[in-house]
């Protein structure tokens, strides 16, 4: 009589070390460690039409204590794939919550970066197309408080002040990008920038001109000559005056059309640091 062997029983599995969680001897703390880079669906909520739907650019930081030898990366991805397909602005705090949550940190940092869209009607015609900003959000949390930012990059007009007084058949001029990084304290559309960034150039850009728009913008230009230091002068002013804003950073770089080089220009200011101080 035949005899089957006897089943052999299963090796216990083998658990795989967390090597990140590591402790380190080194004693030297990491400000910002994480991902950059990451590609995911966003619904962006604006003055007009309500919605945009557009793909966002994200950075996605912690801040790593001296005895952690590192940060668990996959879980930054985890993160933006377990909330909605579609994320959405009103969602970005508590992205930022459960980050800093989820990798065990005190501090954390996420960085949202998008083209934003809106539709633009020339001075004269009237004739609507789209302009494209570049717009970005950008949360901060340390020890539970949550710090927001907008950021948009608004092309614009400027002309040269120096170059109309000297000149006897007009004065050049040159596209320029002027950025206005806000810290906001409640809600701020993304166009209310833009607009305060537009207004406070020599004349704005659309994306379609007839002749009649084309003779608007230029003699506009003319009759508003501004250096950088008047831009970013002059949005600092809008800034100051706006009760939302707390910190800003304003900047304009004019693409040179007579140099091969650009001009350029910055201010920065904490309201809170200057109530406080």
């Amino acid at each position: 009589m035949s005899t089957l062997p006897k089943s052999v029983a299963s090796p216990p599995p083998t658990s795989i070390e967390d090597v990140q969680a590591r402790a380190d001897s080194r004693r030297i703390p990491i400000n910002k460690v994480g991902i950059k880079d990451v590609y995911h669906p966003v619904r962006v909520k604006d003055r007009s039409s309500g919605e945009q739907h557009t793909i966002a650019n994200f950075n996605m930081y912690v801040a790593l204590p001296h005895n952690f030898k590192g940060t668990h990366m996959s879980r930054f991805v985890e993160l933006l794939h377990g909330n909605e397909r579609e994320i959405s602005v009103e969602s970005f705090r508590d992205i930022l919550a459960q980050m800093t949550e989820k990798l065990n940190a005190q501090t954390g940092h996420i960085e949202m970066a998008f083209p934003f869209f809106v539709m633009k009607k020339a001075p004269v015609s009237g004739v609507e197309s789209l302009m494209n900003y570049q717009a970005s959000l950008i949360g901060e949390l340390h020890n539970g408080v949550s710090e927001l930012w907008l950021k948009v990059v608004v092309a614009a007009t400027s002309l040269c002040p120096c170059s109309k007084d000297i000149s006897k058949y007009g004065a050049h001029n040159q596209r320029s990008h002027i950025t206005i990084k806000a810290k906001v304290d409640g809600h701020m559309w993304l166009e209310e920038l833009i607009d305060i960034a537009e207004s406070e150039a020599s004349c704005e850009v659309y994306g379609i001109l007839k002749r009649a728009d084309e003779k608007h913008v230029t003699e506009r230009a003319y009759e508003n000559p501004k250096f950088v230091e008047d831009i970013v002068r002059d949005v600092a002013v809008r800034m100051n005056n706006e009760d939302r804003v707390r910190a800003y950073v304003v900047e304009a770089e004019n693409f040179e059309s007579i140099h091969n080089h650009s001009a350029y220009a910055l201010i920065e200011k904490d309201k809170d640091e200057v109530v406080g101080s």
